[in-house]
């Protein structure tokens, strides 16, 4: 798979405990990438944040443990890809924050075997 170079990067903000149909949602988000062809997804857990359903503070600091902590998932690829794939998952996404940002890409290879 070839990208040009001017790309896009769809990173979405939700909780840990988030679910769609029992499972976590970052895991059927990136499920459901895979399943569109995306170029690739990666999912990063954060240490510390809070969002727009709550202000309290979520950390992993061992005094004070939260069972949400932040989750973003980034995937990169054509504006017109990234936002198709959005319209899909959109209405499950019931609280978080979707940013869309331009992206230049340097290279996108897999390993020659």
């Amino acid at each position: 798979m070839q990208l040009p170079e001017e790309g896009c990067l769809l990173r979405i903000f939700i909780g840990e405990s988030d679910k769609h149909e029992h499972k976590p949602l970052y895991e059927w988000i990136v499920l459901q990438a895979r399943e569109q062809g995306l170029a690739g997804a990666t999912v990063l857990r954060g240490i510390m944040g809070f969002g727009a359903n709550t202000r309290v503070i979520h950390t992993f600091k061992i005094e004070r443990l939260s069972e949400d902590m932040p989750m973003v998932v980034e995937v990169v690829d054509t504006k017109e890809k990234l936002e198709a794939f959005l319209e899909l998952i959109d209405p499950h996404i019931k609280a978080g924050l979707v940013t869309l940002e331009k992206a230049q890409i340097k290279f996108y290879r897999a390993e020659k075997n």
